[in-house]
């Protein structure tokens, strides 16, 4: 019982010292903001309104290299990354009502670039 307690305490103590996550990421470690696969439809979309009315968007529009496959993750992921990327990348600027979410692997596809500053 008291080795289970111990236990207990310590990852209580891991967890309040971790600022918020047991995995820390590199501040030399690249991220992007992605949009959760599990994000509804009104969410996706205002996620693009917000962050399009904060930072440029041109890469979405029609005849752009981003705006294909036009659907509402693959923007909602674009739009999200530019502002996350342009609010200098804080785990808060990913949240998004927490329909967002952080990624090490870089998410471009053909010859849409997810921007990395």
């Amino acid at each position: 019982m008291a080795n289970a307690w111990i236990c207990l305490c310590f990852l209580i103590f891991f967890y309040i010292s971790s600022e918020r996550n047991f995995i820390k990421v590199n501040a030399e470690m690249k991220t992007w903001c992605v949009a959760k696969p599990s994000s509804d439809q009104a969410t996706l979309l205002d996620n693009i309104n917000y962050a399009c009315s904060h930072v440029d968007c041109h890469v979405l529009s029609s005849g752009c290299p981003c705006f294909t496959p036009g659907n509402l993750i693959n923007h909602a992921s674009v739009a999200m990354n530019l502002y996350y990327q342009a609010n200098g990348r804080n785990y808060w600027n990913c949240n998004f009502k927490n329909s967002g979410l952080i990624v090490i692997t870089n998410p471009s596809y053909g010859n849409c670039y997810y921007a990395y500053t």
